[in-house]
């Protein structure tokens, strides 16, 4: 018979290997009278679904609306909820929560994001695509070896890198750069770059998007090398659009990266609600509990408050 911590396991291992993003929550420690105990495991799912066990349903509309958080900040968090008045309190690294629905006690969850490496598509079977898959994984990408004609490249790709000397480069090129690929590189000397770039079946704007010759100016030799250089160059790019979309936000501003800027993927921030009996706040998605009242969605931490609710709707409209 598989129990639940295998259930869940099994779980995220299935959405591990179909590259689809989760967070793993594990209670880390539980005060009585609590439901949960320590080491009882549970998933957060894009759309707020939660599979698994670690608490009731005031602990778990918490453990909900903080997991989509960790989902899409990418940084794992220490959750404690504890009753009492609507409330919570931030630190680095964690947050306190307090709910009045709880009957006591007091519950700790480690919310660990657990999100695809980003992809990189390789063509070509050379030595310096052989090598760019034995470093890729060692600085967090997800290598995949593909012939030109098979590549298959997505807007969420991290990058596609054509290394196949001459073999079907300029499908896979067009493809990459049609689909939104936000890094697009080819390893050629610059005139054979060249020629490559001149005869691709797409706009100027999309053309310099190319990055040939492949990699920073290192004065690599070897096929490592090289492959070390063009993943430096992945990474710098990387890190130089994250540095723009972070100061897009400070600015208020939509993101202007330049081509060639790699944006990092992220899920959207969940809206939030508040249950108009108790005050907590609640994730608005549809996993969460709610029903329709004069055609607005309210929604509820807890079967109890969307009963009570239920039973007097004008009182808690007229106190919202």
């Amino acid at each position: 018979m598989t129990t639940a911590a295998e259930a869940v396991a099994a779980r995220a291992g299935e959405l591990t290997a179909r590259r689809e993003p989760f967070v793993h929550a594990t209670v880390v420690r539980a005060q009585h009278p609590t439901s949960a105990r320590a080491g009882d495991t549970a998933l957060v799912l894009p759309g707020g679904e939660i599979q698994g066990f670690v608490g009731g349903n005031c602990v778990e509309s918490s453990v909900r609306e903080y997991g989509l958080q960790v989902l899409s900040s990418g940084e794992p968090l220490l959750l404690r909820v504890l009753p009492g008045e609507p409330s919570r309190r931030a630190e680095e690294g964690a947050v306190e929560v307090s709910n009045p629905c709880l009957s006591g006690g007091a519950i700790e969850i480690f919310l660990q994001p657990r999100l695809p490496a980003p992809r990189v598509v390789v063509v070509g079977a050379a030595p310096v695509a052989q090598a760019l898959a034995a470093l890729g994984s060692g600085v967090g990408f997800d290598v995949e070896l593909a012939d030109g004609g098979a590549a298959e490249p997505r807007p969420d790709d991290a990058a596609l890198i054509v290394a196949s000397h001459g073999k079907a480069e300029e499908g896979a090129l067009e493809a990459a750069l049609r689909a939104g690929v936000p890094y697009v590189a080819l390893v050629a000397s610059e005139s054979r770059g060249a020629a490559v770039l001149d005869s691709l079946d797409v706009d100027d704007v999309l053309r310099s998007r190319v990055y040939t010759p492949a990699g920073l100016q290192l004065g690599a030799r070897t096929p490592g090398e090289i492959a070390l250089s063009i993943l430096a160059q992945l990474v710098q790019e990387r890190a130089a659009a994250r540095a723009g979309a972070q100061h897009s936000a400070q600015a208020g501003g939509q993101n202007s990266a330049q081509a060639g800027g790699v944006p990092a993927p992220s899920t959207p921030q969940p809206k939030t609600a508040v249950d108009p009996v108790c005050g907590m706040s609640v994730p608005a998605v549809e996993s969460s509990l709610q029903l329709e009242h004069n055609g607005v969605t309210v929604y509820f931490c807890s079967p109890g408050c969307r009963a009570a609710f239920r039973k007097d709707p004008e009182r808690y409209a007229l106190s919202s």
